[in-house]
């Protein structure tokens, strides 16, 4: 049994435009797209984030030092691979608005939904942007969760390749958020080992050795999951990337598709069991673009379909 996906998106995020031979670039979204047709979507468009929602995570000396270094043209660097367009910041700011959307109507309507932006957010920490990232939405949307609408358990999981270094920070003293990241060790940003467990123990990272696939990703999700079934969180929250990919360019891990369905099949149970199915997941990396629009379409294919 299916039922239609909430897919936030706007068009806003294809005006974050990277060099030319940049991973994260346009083209990503058009093979979302691409992923996304023929399922059985309902589909808004993302509101712009509010800038109350970003302070739950973020300093305004964040906020401003971005938007200050925004180009009239052109691009400017934030970092070695963080870059600026003129329409970064209408962008990032489309993907804190999108995924705050997300959780409002998840947590009202019971349902499940996809966020559709760029740039992604995992890797930006509490004043430093990084990664490709700007914003920690994901970690923000938690917050939100938590303290616009009362919840006092949530659960923010991350399979994206590369360790969530930026929601580790911006949630690192938050006993009311769960956070398990699974990536590939070593490789950027080179945090995540097993004993960075959070300043109250809410953090489990399962770092995974280059060269492996669906096998010890399982391995190490499973007891995973079944710590968060007798947390019971009251949502999920999903960091997803799909650079994981054994075609990723930017990566060694060797999951295929069927292991982000898996994967996500498994979420999503334990979502049944524990908060009502409610799920909001959000793109994070993803960098061989037939691998990113398959992955996308059996990611939520997946969140789409109901326990009988």
């Amino acid at each position: 049994m299916t039922e239609q996906v909430l897919v936030i998106a706007h068009d806003d995020c294809m005006s974050h435009v990277t060099p030319p031979g940049h991973p994260e670039q346009v083209a990503r979204l058009a093979a979302v797209e691409r992923g996304l047709l023929g399922l059985p979507l309902d589909r808004q468009v993302a509101p712009m984030g509010a800038t109350e929602d970003v302070l739950r995570c973020h300093p305004q000396r964040h906020i401003d030092r971005i938007r200050n270094a925004l180009p009239p043209s052109g691009w400017a660097q934030l970092d070695g691979d963080t870059l600026l367009s003129p329409g970064s910041y209408a962008a990032a700011m489309r993907g804190v608005g999108g995924i705050c959307h997300a959780v409002d109507h998840v947590l009202a309507n019971g349902t499940r939904a996809f966020v559709a932006t760029r740039p992604p957010g995992h890797h930006a920490e509490r004043e430093t942007a990084m990664g490709f990232c700007l914003f920690g939405t994901v970690a923000i949307a938690a917050m939100r969760a938590l303290d616009h609408h009362g919840l006092s358990r949530v659960a923010v999981l991350d399979f994206d390749v590369h360790h969530g270094n930026g929601t580790q920070d911006l949630l690192w003293d938050e006993p009311r958020v769960r956070f398990v990241s699974s990536h590939q060790m070593p490789l950027y940003p080179g945090t995540g080992h097993p004993n960075e467990r959070g300043a109250h123990g809410q953090i489990t990272n399962l770092p995974l050795a280059a060269g492996s696939g669906g096998a010890q990703m399982w391995a190490a999700w499973q007891p995973a999951l079944e710590g968060l079934r007798r947390w019971q969180p009251e949502l999920i929250l999903i960091s997803a990337g799909f650079d994981a990919h054994r075609d990723d360019p930017l990566a060694g891990l060797n999951w295929t598709t069927p292991d982000f369905a898996r994967l996500t099949r498994a979420i999503c149970d334990l979502a049944e069991e524990c908060c009502a199915g409610r799920v909001v997941s959000a793109l994070e990396g993803g960098y061989d673009l037939a691998a990113l629009a398959e992955s996308v379409a059996a990611h939520v294919t997946e969140l789409g379909r109901q326990t009988a």
